[in-house]
């Protein structure tokens, strides 16, 4: 396909420096926006009418407007104890009707522990990536002694207890969607009952990207990759699922009638990245000639005219697809299929190639609903938060401790998405589930998800 080849390379020219680097003037008034959303306190500098007098005589001056400026001032969390006095009272004449007055809620009983501080743990740990042990330092060096055993034992409870109820109910949600993606990667969990070092996975699970508005991501820890950790979180779901080509997806596809596989094409482009980054010496030279070349070439296309149909809605998504990037797609797949895998010494672009031949039924599912993504990279990127963190405490203790730790970067996740204040949204759950822990109906979470016009103002984020 000589002209689609050299629309496509011409669609992906070098950009000039001026397009990649934009010097912009500050706007007037930037600033003034940029402090907007923070209260202000203001503070007056005046002089004594004593000062005036001597300067202007007695009664010799008028006030003129303000001049006015703006700093911005940073004061360190604050901690401290508070100490709750109860009420006792007894009958004069005896002491066999003891009342009390009302209290607080405990959010764990005989604990210390409160709703902005547990927050203030998760928040920390889940969104700052910093492990107990360091978040230990940090409270020590503000003379506040808590060790990481009893932080991780409050983590655990309050997301076991109170959290995971909004976590039920966030993938009710999620399991109705026509469209979910689903990545998973690995961790290690050293007391999960088998012997020596194994891997473990945390799955995610997500909204399509392009659904707009109620966005849910939903990690689920799995002691193995089994497809069985699939089928038990997306019980009741009937749609698209978009994943890369590992089987325990796939097998959803050609076992669950309901379901149905669309794969990510940033996986098909891999093999042929990876081929050009192989080329060394005067290999370099000639990359431009390579087979692997020319499917990038491809593929740019391909996700140069996706782009194109970012804004547009689900309907006019798939009609443009049809008639704008099927063809791409079409001919991508005829020159795939007239390559000639013996002529080709890069191990990498044969396994390219490989990968577009066995998958192209599901590469080209995208083409078909307007709301399925052309690739899961957005899973990708809503995973990423549990890898940097993993990167720094390694490993984690107990299943429990992994199964808490997917409901709250649950729910760490979905509130970034929902554009929520993670520790004011943490504290707010654990603030007001305690309270209906007696219920019979838990319809109270409705005003408690990351939607909810309900939550107070102090959760949202002003931009």
């Amino acid at each position: 396909m000589p002209g689609t080849e050299a629309a496509a390379a011409e669609a992906i020219a070098e950009p000039a420096i001026e397009q990649v680097v934009v010097r912009r003037k500050k706007q007037k008034g930037q600033r003034k926006e940029d402090l907007s959303r923070l209260p202000v306190r203001i503070e007056k500098h005046e002089l004594t009418k004593e000062q005036l007098t001597d300067i202007y005589g007695e009664n010799g001056w008028k006030r003129l407007p303000d001049e006015v400026y703006s700093r911005v001032e940073y004061q360190p969390a604050v901690k401290e104890v508070v100490e709750h006095h109860v009420a006792v009272y007894a009958a004069k004449k005896n002491d066999d009707k003891i009342v009390r007055a009302g209290r607080p809620v405990d959010l764990l009983r005989n604990s210390i522990a409160t709703p902005s501080l547990v927050a203030a743990i998760m928040n920390a740990k889940y969104t700052n990536a910093i492990p107990l042990y360091r978040i230990a330092q940090d409270f020590e060096q503000s003379d506040m002694i808590l060790g990481r055993a009893t932080m991780a034992n409050w983590v655990i409870r309050c997301s076991e207890r109170y959290l995971s109820l909004v976590y039920d109910k966030l993938r009710e949600h999620l399991c109705r969607q026509r469209v979910i993606q689903a990545d998973e990667t690995t961790c290690q969990v050293t007391k999960d009952g088998r012997e020596g070092a194994n891997k473990s996975y945390m799955f995610v699970y997500r909204t399509s990207e392009l659904s707009g508005e109620k966005p849910v991501i939903l990690y689920q820890y799995g002691k193995t990759r089994s497809k069985s950790n699939i089928q038990k979180f997306l019980q009741g779901f009937s749609g698209t699922l978009v994943s890369d080509a590992f089987s325990g997806y796939k097998s959803l596809d050609k076992n669950d009638e309901n379901i149905r596989s669309s794969f990510c094409w940033a996986h098909a482009r891999r093999d042929y990245t990876d081929a050009l980054k192989a080329l060394k010496g005067d290999a370099k030279e000639l990359a431009g000639e390579t087979v692997a070349h020319k499917a990038l070439v491809q593929i740019a296309a391909i996700y140069k005219a996706e782009e194109a149909l970012k804004n547009v809605s689900a309907e006019e998504r798939k009609t443009r697809r049809q008639k704008e990037v099927a063809p791409l797609v079409e001919a991508y797949f005829a020159w795939v299929h007239e390559q000639d895998p013996a002529t080709i010494l890069s191990e990498k672009t044969k396994d390219g190639l490989k990968y577009s031949l066995n998958q192209e039924k599901y590469l080209k599912v995208f083409l078909e609903d307007g709301e399925v993504p052309i690739d899961n990279s957005a899973t990708e990127r809503a995973i990423r938060p549990f890898t940097i963190g993993r990167a720094n405490w390694h490993i984690i203790d107990t299943i429990h401790g992994a199964q808490s730790s997917a409901v709250i970067y649950s729910l760490v996740e979905t509130a970034k998405a929902n554009k929520l204040k993670i520790y004011e949204y943490l504290k707010h759950l654990l603030t007001e589930i305690p309270k209906h822990m007696e219920a019979t109906s838990l319809d109270f979470l409705e005003d408690l998800l990351p939607w909810s016009k309900n939550l107070p103002e102090e959760c949202r984020k002003k931009i």
